[in-house]
């Protein structure tokens, strides 16, 4: 086999490589004034719409693993985590920049792989890329996305606004993410030492493709807004079920119950759970990076909710002295707990 090119970032320069990798980014938006090429971006709202902002940083071996993660799916997904967030806001996404801490293990060309995964999905989301930087990076590759959007004052969502007897919401499944990032440490550990690895996945695609390359729930803000109707709280589900509707009780000062059999779960996550001893609930609930939309809506929309066809009513809201809890079939509750950073005292 021919050796794969390698072109180091050295040979560019800091200006050479930005222009190598912004190069194939049109402007699709017509608030974008100025995008790349300027000491600063020039970008308007449309008329009467507030701006709204938000940043996420990637740090290698904490939130990507190169062994197994494609770049192009990479730069993917890091624009799909930023435009979640705005979404999840109930605003549309309209520029992004992106800056970079490059370790000179990576070679140019494994750059242009990220950025042709971030180029892809401006494309399909119709975003523009509009600046950004590049710097060394003495502990891997970083990656931090900035996502800025749009929308009407009176139709931006926040995780205060859930009300007593609201129905829970939420969009697709849960615990694919999770059981994919799993599945590929998995192989990782098993083909460790193995000269030619052929890991196996068959049957797992789906879960793969949950965690690999994620899409973003605009379908959902567009029905919405079709629908007319504006969620009363919603929020984005990266840390699990559990976690992100706490964050909802209590930024809205409220308790909540969801149902275990209203809990959306893929057979194929259920299928690899069982393979590997774990359970598919505890996925669903605590995983994470699932990039679904988890909202709140009036109860009196129930019925035009449910012909939407791409959500799942799971609960509702309750008191905030009842607490948050997991209601079994046989109607036993569970109080449901945060993962991730633990709470100050």
């Amino acid at each position: 086999m021919e050796p794969k090119k390698r072109t180091e970032i050295s040979t560019l320069g800091q200006f050479g490589l930005i222009d190598l990798l912004t190069r194939e980014f049109p402007v699709q938006q017509a608030s974008t004034l100025k995008g790349i090429g300027d000491d600063a971006a020039v970008i308007t709202p449309p008329a009467g719409e507030e701006v709204l902002c938000t940043t996420d940083s990637f740090y290698e071996g904490v939130d990507f693993d190169l062994t197994y993660y494609p770049l192009k799916h990479l730069g993917y997904k890091v624009v799909t985590a930023g435009v979640s967030d705005l979404l999840a806001m109930n605003a549309r996404p309209s520029q992004i920049t992106v800056s970079l801490g490059v370790s000179a293990k990576l070679p140019v060309e494994a750059l242009q792989d990220l950025y042709a995964g971030i180029a892809f999905a401006c494309k399909e989301l119709e975003i523009d890329l509009v600046g950004g930087d590049t710097r060394a990076s003495m502990t891997g590759l970083v990656i931090t996305v900035t996502v800025l959007g749009h929308a009407p004052q009176k139709e931006i969502v926040y995780r205060s606004g859930a009300r007593l007897h609201d129905l829970i919401c939420i969009t697709g499944n849960l615990g694919a993410a999770y059981m994919g990032l799993h599945l590929l440490e998995r192989e990782k550990r098993v083909l460790a030492d193995v000269k030619n690895p052929e890991p196996q996945f068959k049957g797992y695609e789906y879960l793969l493709e949950k965690y690999l390359k994620p899409r973003p729930r605009m379908d959902i803000i567009e029905v919405l807004a079709e629908e007319k109707i504006v969620p009363t709280a919603m929020i984005d589900i990266t840390d699990g079920l559990a976690s992100d509707l706490m964050q909802i009780c209590k930024s809205s000062k409220c308790g909540a119950r969801i149902y275990l059999d209203r809990i959306p779960i893929a057979q194929q996550t259920t299928a690899l759970s069982e393979e590997m001893h774990l359970d598919p609930v505890v996925a669903a609930l605590n995983g994470g990076e699932d990039y679904e939309l988890l909202f709140t809506v009036p109860l009196a929309l129930q019925e035009q909710v449910m012909r939407l066809g791409l959500v799942d009513v799971i609960g509702h809201i309750t008191a905030e002295s009842t607490g948050a809890y997991l209601v079994t079939p046989d109607g036993q509750e569970i109080k449901l707990k945060a993962q991730g950073f633990p709470e100050e005292a």
